[in-house]
């Protein structure tokens, strides 16, 4: 849509040619204030606009009154409810896992209060002071002024915003909403904010560090790749260099305009006219996170084998060729803990049917006992559509396992989306999950240790589900797809993983999720890591990516790797959590015999280090932190660090600053204190940068802080099935640090 004067256009998405039967209601002055229940109900009228461009009330029109709840729960955390919808407030869904317990408010005059006399909240019930000399323009609209204090510090008030250039003519609404015909469609809450605020979080999300004047939809779709506005993992949540969280609890399609359509205001319109927002307060990231995390569950741990380094490309065909692959990692003594079967297993590639062929596969579980001797896990690809060729589609289609279609697909096998199959399994309905979990349990019962769940950020659209309609389960889909396959493994293999790439609200709880289709460039691996520090800022601790890149450039099949890109991405894949070689072309090192004794010092080196990721993933489950660290977490009052996304702490312990580009080189930003070089024991001064630092192609640049004890493995391994992690040693940065050798 080509941009207007008019907020109803630009953000509300009103029909321009105002033909549509439409109308906006924007919330007036509370009536009533009163106590509930230890809520505060506030009852607030809507007052129908005329519909054109200009906002003006339609006197003709009755009000309609709502009611705005106020929750407070523990650990400083508001929530704020209203529905035009009939939609009563829950405490347990899907997304939902509460673990903070209700607090109660009271009301005393024009504030509110909690049970300690800490304001959480005050109301404006005076009209704002007038000097009148002009009637050129009408008297502003009533609104209703409501500030919040989720953690009752008052230098972070968080103000309901009635936002406008000129009384018709708005850029934020405090509170409003979208009827069609008669019926409540859409609904709309804005919050004032600072001209230099900065906000992070929203997902995985492929952009700069501080999203500021971006306008995201919230709605998942195939990335196709870690450089666009598309997002396999939207999260309805954002974090505030105010220090203040925001979750909005809906599944629903919405968008999310930070200081963009308005540079004094955060926007928030959902496509289903109820709101439900968490207001989270604290004085660091972390205790905001911790506290989104309370709300939406915490992360579980992933396995300590799952630390190890995954072997995989797209794919491998046959027993034999994987076999011979896993031979050569152990003679050559290149560590190695899973190898991955991506979309090759099949009767057919890409024809998911959850069985191996009995051709190239002859016996699967002989196949991966094999394996396991050797101490390799197994993980399979697959997805969550039934493709037309499928054995299991006509006893899909007889049960309702699959969401029956409203129409005949148009084409089929073309572009690896939901549009390719046949249906989507319907997670919303328990015998489908039921069936889709006896599917993986024949292939876990024969040893395979991981589900790859790929896909589930696309559903069919013109289908009927049991649960809900296709636009309210689409975000959700993810997390019920997830859940249904992490459940199984644990029951089965003993041990709870995904390997999963779409994502909203609570799919945290199900580790491990990685970063998608990144192209093998530069640019693809600067993508990468943007995303995971913003998938870190928005409740994850666990997130991988493809080393060195999924797809090739400019042939997406076969255009050559950059071996450059690939030890880069091979030294920055080590520091993240978890580490993944797949792509369209080979990724095993033997391939690129020039590099390869560089990368297999790096894969030595990260199983040395896998006590202390493995130490730092047990922090993460309990706390809100990430294993990979956006600098803010750290350091949220130097304003630097809230533009750095080429940096990041990994852990407590180590600040990571990968190259990425051809020429070995790129500045280093260290905040304020003492740094050593973890490799060769140089110290530095922080609160600086670095500029134009110069580094060979098998080294990057690490650093810790004087004084850290990090616990590393004191031997050389070929798989964690080898590793007693209570043999650990403590490498302490004390004076005699010299480096660690590589």
């Amino acid at each position: 849509m080509k941009q207007t004067n008019y907020h109803l256009f630009d953000f509300m998405d009103f029909d321009p040619t105002l033909q549509r039967d439409e109308a906006l209601w924007k919330a007036w002055a509370p009536t009533t204030i009163r106590e509930h229940e230890g809520d505060i109900h506030i009852t607030i009228p809507f007052q129908k606009q005329l519909h054109q461009e200009d906002m003006a009330p339609d006197r003709d029109a009755a009000q309609r009154e709502y009611t705005l709840i106020i929750r407070a729960y523990e650990h400083d955390i508001l929530r704020l409810f209203m529905s035009m919808t009939g939609e009563e407030m829950t405490e347990q869904d899907d997304m939902l896992q509460m673990q903070v317990q209700k607090r109660p408010l009271l009301l005393q005059g024009h504030q509110i209060v909690d049970e300690t006399g800490r304001i959480r909240a005050e109301l404006q019930l005076t009209p704002p002071p007038l000097d009148p000399w002009s009637d050129l323009l009408p008297p502003p609209q009533p609104a209703p002024f409501i500030t919040f204090y989720p953690d009752a510090d008052s230098d972070k008030p968080i103000t309901l915003s009635d936002d406008h250039f000129s009384p018709p003519r708005y850029d934020a609404l405090p509170l409003g909403f979208v009827t069609t015909g008669d019926a409540a469609e859409r609904a709309t809450i804005s919050f004032k904010c600072k001209p230099n605020e900065c906000f992070v979080g929203t997902g995985e999300r492929f952009r700069k560090m501080d999203l500021s004047g971006q306008t995201f939809q919230l709605k998942n779709q195939d990335g196709q790749g870690v450089n666009n506005r598309r997002c396999y993992k939207n999260i309805p949540f954002y974090l505030s260099s105010r220090l203040y969280g925001a979750f909005f609890h809906t599944s629903d399609y919405c968008k999310l305009s930070l200081a963009d359509h308005s540079t004094r205001s955060v926007q928030f319109l959902c496509d289903y006219a109820t709101l439900d927002v968490f207001l989270i307060g604290g004085t660091t990231p972390e205790q905001i996170l911790r506290g989104y995390r309370m709300l939406t569950g915490f992360p579980a741990m992933p396995p300590l084998w799952s630390f190890g380094i995954w072997m995989s490309r797209m794919t491998y065909f046959s027993a034999d060729e994987v076999e011979e692959i896993c031979d050569r990692l152990r003679q050559e003594h290149y560590p190695c803990d899973v190898i991955h079967l991506d979309t090759g297993w099949f009767r057919q590639d890409w024809l998911c049917e959850w069985k191996f062929n009995p051709e190239r596969f002859p016996d699967p579980k002989a196949f991966i006992s094999r394996l396991a001797e050797k101490g390799f896990k197994v993980s399979l690809w697959q997805l969550p559509y039934v493709a037309k060729g499928a054995e299991q589609l006509e006893e899909a289609q007889a049960h309702q396992y699959i969401g029956p279609l409203l129409k005949e697909q148009a084409g089929e096998g073309s572009n690896f989306s939901a549009l390719d199959y046949a249906g989507t399994i319907d997670f919303t309905y328990p015998a489908a999950t039921a069936w889709y979990q006896s599917l993986l349990k024949e292939l876990l019962d024969m040893g395979v240790k991981c589900i790859k769940t790929d896909f589930g950020e696309n559903i069919h659209m013109d289908a009927i589900y049991h649960g809900m309609a296709p636009e309210r389960l689409n975000n959700l889909y993810a997390l019920l797809y997830q859940r249904a396959a992490y459940d199984i493994t644990r029951q089965v293999a003993g041990e709870g993983i995904v390997w999963a790439r779409a994502a909203w609200a609570g799919c945290q709880r199900y580790p491990l999720h990685w970063g998608g289709d990144s192209a093998s460039t530069w640019d693809g691996l600067a993508g990468s890591l943007r995303g995971g520090l913003h998938l870190g800022l928005s409740g994850f601790a666990f997130w991988s990516h493809d080393v060195p890149g999924f797809h090739s450039v400019p042939d997406f099949m076969n255009s050559p790797l950059d071996e450059h890109v690939y030890v880069r991405w091979t030294q920055f894949g080590v520091f993240t959590s978890h580490i993944r070689y797949h792509g369209t072309c080979k990724r095993e090192p033997w391939h690129y015999p020039t590099i390869a004794p560089i990368v297999k010092r790096w894969w030595q080196l990260r199983y040395r280090l896998i006590p202390y990721v493995y130490q730092q993933g047990e922090k993460a489950c309990s706390s809100g932190m990430p294993l990979v660290r956006a600098l803010l977490l750290h350091h949220p009052h130097d304003p630097q660090c809230w533009h750095i996304d080429d940096e990041y702490y990994f852990g407590d312990h180590f600040l990571i600053c990968p190259v990425m580009n051809s020429e070995g080189k790129r500045d280093i930003y260290l905040p304020e204190g003492e740094w050593v070089n973890f490799f060769t024991g140089q110290r530095h001064h922080g609160g600086c940068w670095y500029m134009d630092a110069s580094y060979p192609l098998d080294q990057m640049p690490v650093f810790v802080r004087p004084g850290a004890r990090i616990p590393l493995y004191p031997a050389d391994v070929d798989s964690t099935d080898e590793m007693d992690l209570s043999k650990a040693i403590t490498l302490e940065i004390n004076d005699e640090f010299k480096g660690y050798n590589l």
